[in-house]
Parts: C-alpha cells; structure tokens; sequence
C-alpha cells in the first residue's frame, strides 16, 4: 500500500507551537483549544505583517526541529514500513524548510519515508519567491491507498483517487468540517488509524 501522510500536525503539533509562538511574539494568549481555523492568521486575529512574522519564525530551523511529535505517529508509519509499506510524507511547508524538515524526520527515527513539498496552500506571501520540490501535475499522477490528513483545505488534493481513504487527525480547526465523501474518517489518535488500516 502506498500512504500519504501530512507533516504538521499529523507528525508533529506544530499549532501547539503557534499558539505559544503567538504569545512570545506578539502577546496573544490563544489557547491551542481555541483555534478554530486552519487559517492561523485568521484564528489569531493577526494582520499581514504579523502573519508574516509569524510564519517565517515558525519556519526556521531551530523552530522546525523544536516541534513535539504527534503521540504514536512515528511507532505507526515505522510499522508500516515494516511491512513494506511505502509512506510518503506530502507537507505544504516550502522548500525552503525542507532540510530542517528532513533533519526532523531524521532524528525522530522516519529515515525512511520520502518528504515532499507541494503548495497545497499558496503560501508565497511570507517566504517570497518560495519553490516546492512537487508540483501539482506530478502530484495528480501519484497514487495512494490511504492518507492522513488534518487541514480541510488540503481535501481538494485528494478528491483525484475516488477510492482513497482518509483519516482526518481530528482538531479544532476541523471539527465542524463536511467531509466530501464516505471515505473520509474522523481519527482521534493514531492508534484508531492505525486500525483502519489494518
């Protein structure tokens, strides 16, 4: 089986990090609970220029690397690869993050996955002039078996495989989301999507 499987939180509790990340920066106390968007600048009430700030400070190495792993997500996609399985982690960070990304995977114990970086997002604004190392036409020609999935906005990515499974890592910015399609399943940990896979 081939598995896509999305970095932030997914992997890795990256809008924990925000949230604190918005406090130091900027004084705002919004708990991890209360962001309600995917779109962070909107959940933070952040203008451009904050949203901006935030984003290139969230996307430095130090920063990336810091970022706490999601409980059970590295023990479940080692297990898959195990199995031979093939994971391919499809993040919508740049690439300019990829090194940090990978150096992430890396010493968390994910040698073995492939990382890609797609503009899932249009997120040119805050990294100006930023590349990917998979565009969309290579993306469409991919084929998956199941993803792991938390961004409602990053649904559209998948609709190309009508008989794709998703596992939708349930957050706040989520909760009061329609999934497209039957195929999409709520999963409150990765012990429930390693299950479904199963």
């Amino acid at each position: 089986m081939i598995i896509y499987v999305d970095f932030d939180d997914c992997l890795c509790e990256t809008a924990r990090h925000f949230s604190k990340l918005v406090d130091e920066l900027f004084g705002l106390d919004i708990p991890y609970e209360k962001i309600k968007y995917f779109n962070l600048q909107q959940s933070f009430s952040l203008t451009d220029e904050q949203y901006d700030q935030m984003m290139i400070k969230g996307h430095t190495k130090d920063v990336l690397l810091a970022y706490e792993e999601t409980p059970g997500a590295i023990k479940t996609i080692n297990s898959w690869i195990d199995k031979g399985h093939d994971v391919k982690i499809i993040t919508g960070r740049p690439f300019s993050a990829y090194e940090a990304s990978r150096e992430w995977l890396n010493v968390h114990g994910l040698e073995r996955v492939n990382l890609y970086c797609l503009n899932k997002y249009g997120r040119d604004n805050f990294i100006k002039g930023s590349s990917f190392n998979l565009e969309l036409e290579d993306y469409y020609k991919m084929h998956f078996d199941f993803a792991v999935e938390d961004s409602p906005a990053a649904f559209k990515f998948l609709n190309h495989l009508p008989d794709l499974k998703v596992m939708v890592f349930d957050r706040p910015w989520n909760r009061e989301c329609e999934f497209p399609n039957q195929n999409y399943k709520r999963c409150f940990d990765w012990d429930m999507i390693s299950e479904l896979v199963r």
